[in-house]
């Protein structure tokens, strides 16, 4: 992809590397389509989302590595990364994009196991007598 824009997203442990290129609209994850690895409609919304409100999903080509975390994380590591690449391409564009919270990192991350506990909150079994 000659021209190309890189920018890179991440959700939970999830990151995606994004190079967004004039094309046909053609958006690619981990050498998969995107219906082909996203089989939730509403992952492939949410991969989507920055480029419909930028009016441009049919004039750009989308390719994408993602890895970590599950399925629906990576679609929204991937939808953060093709945010800023297209903050990247347009400065114009940031405000929509910002207005929409399609910049901001989603800082919500698995809270640790604590010790002397059975998970994060959980705790072992109380046993009075």
């Amino acid at each position: 992809m000659a021209n190309a824009q890189y920018a890179t997203g991440r959700r939970k442990t999830a990151a995606a590397r994004i190079w967004l290129a004039a094309g046909t609209g053609k958006i690619t994850v981990n050498k998969k389509g995107l219906h082909e690895y996203f089989k939730r409609p509403s992952s492939e919304m949410l991969v989507k989302q920055p480029l419909v409100i930028a009016a441009s999903d049919a004039k750009l080509d989308v390719r994408a590595t993602v890895r970590g975390s599950g399925l629906n994380s990576q679609a929204g590591a991937v939808r953060h990364a093709i945010a800023r690449a297209l903050c990247k391409l347009n400065p114009e564009l940031r405000r929509s994009l910002k207005k929409a919270g399609l910049l901001t990192r989603d800082s919500r991350m698995k809270e640790r196991k604590k010790y002397g506990q059975k998970g994060a909150r959980k705790r072992f079994q109380f046993s009075k007598r």
